[in-house]
């Protein structure tokens, strides 16, 4: 097979710990061939969705790990899978790189996750459809509903809704000395719309990395244990991995949404559950498989692998 990774710079990928590298690694075992491009290498011209697509090859070698062949237009058609793996922010470009997408999957690409797909499932906001899961939420840009918000359950969790990594994640009280200054700052004098949600203790055990692929759960969940006096558990953030095995309720969740999101073209999705809540449903770029393949005998990446390939047969 020949499969596009659409990705960002080759050279800032950290191999260790990158699950894109884990799923060209699989996908090289099995003697796929391997592209590359970045977002801004895709165009349309001529009525065709093309890029400039660079083939790959993986060395063996932990410091120089790749070498490239010269880039060469290719349309996206032509690949037997696209699977976009392009980080957040979900700026415009990306919603452009998107569109793009779905006009090649018009002309015969497939592309994973589905673009439209993608674009209607913001990571924050697509929680809302499955609210039965989640802790009491609120999304607006009125600095009075986050006030009455933080008033009612005092401890709350405020964020942007465009925002990967634990980036701009603020833990707020109702006598937080600075409470306008941060809604100020975060909702831009009330120009752009964030999420709040009441804090969750439990994340001191862990926000949970729970992976969907192909419309089923990994029997694995990453746990991301906050470091010492901070309350995110993003990796980014310091925080530290522990592979756990699946709870009831984190399968409770997993198995209510993994056929409903695998059904609108979603292969991959990484959930976030706080103690017995969900807290986000990440689509952009999933990530967590080579924390749970070092530390359990599970093939994430393997399991990834069968899916693409059921998929495009």
């Amino acid at each position: 097979m020949k499969l596009a990774f659409i990705v960002d710079p080759l050279d800032g990928i950290k191999i260790y710990k990158d699950t894109s590298f884990a799923m060209m690694r699989e996908a090289a075992a099995r003697g796929c061939e391997l592209y590359t491009l970045q977002q801004e290498d895709i165009f349309w011209r001529k009525h065709r969705v093309a890029g400039f697509a660079a083939r790959l090859h993986l060395t063996g070698d932990k410091t120089h790990w790749y070498r490239s062949d010269a880039a060469a237009e290719t349309d996206l058609a032509q690949f037997d899978a696209v699977i976009m793996r392009k980080d957040p922010p979900f700026d415009m470009e990306y919603v452009y790189s998107t569109y793009l997408l779905e006009a090649a999957e018009a002309q015969g690409a497939k592309v994973f996750n589905r673009p439209r797909a993608i674009r209607d499932h913001n990571e924050k906001l697509a929680i809302a459809r499955y609210a039965q899961f989640t802790a009491p939420t609120i999304v607006t840009r009125l600095e009075k509903v986050l006030r009455d918000f933080v008033a009612e359950h005092n401890d709350v969790i405020f964020k942007p809704l465009d925002g990967m990594g634990g980036t701009s994640i603020f833990k707020v009280r109702k006598d937080d000395p600075n409470l306008s200054v941060i809604i100020e700052t975060l909702t831009q004098l009330g120009t752009r719309t964030i999420m709040a949600q009441r804090y969750l203790p439990e994340i001191v055990d862990g926000d949970k990395r729970v992976l969907l692929i192909g419309g089923r759960p990994v029997p694995y969940c990453l746990a991301r244990i906050p470091k010492a006096g901070e309350t995110r558990g993003n990796l980014a953030a310091g925080g530290t991995g522990v592979a756990r095995e699946l709870t009831a309720r984190d399968r409770e969740i997993a198995e209510t949404l993994a056929p409903l999101l695998h059904a609108q073209g979603l292969l991959l999705v990484g959930l976030d559950v706080i103690g017995t809540c969900l807290t986000e449903i990440n689509v952009t770029s999933p990530t967590c498989f080579q924390e749970i393949m070092n530390q359990t005998q599970c093939n994430v990446a393997g399991l990834f692998m069968d899916a693409l390939e059921a998929e495009i047969k």
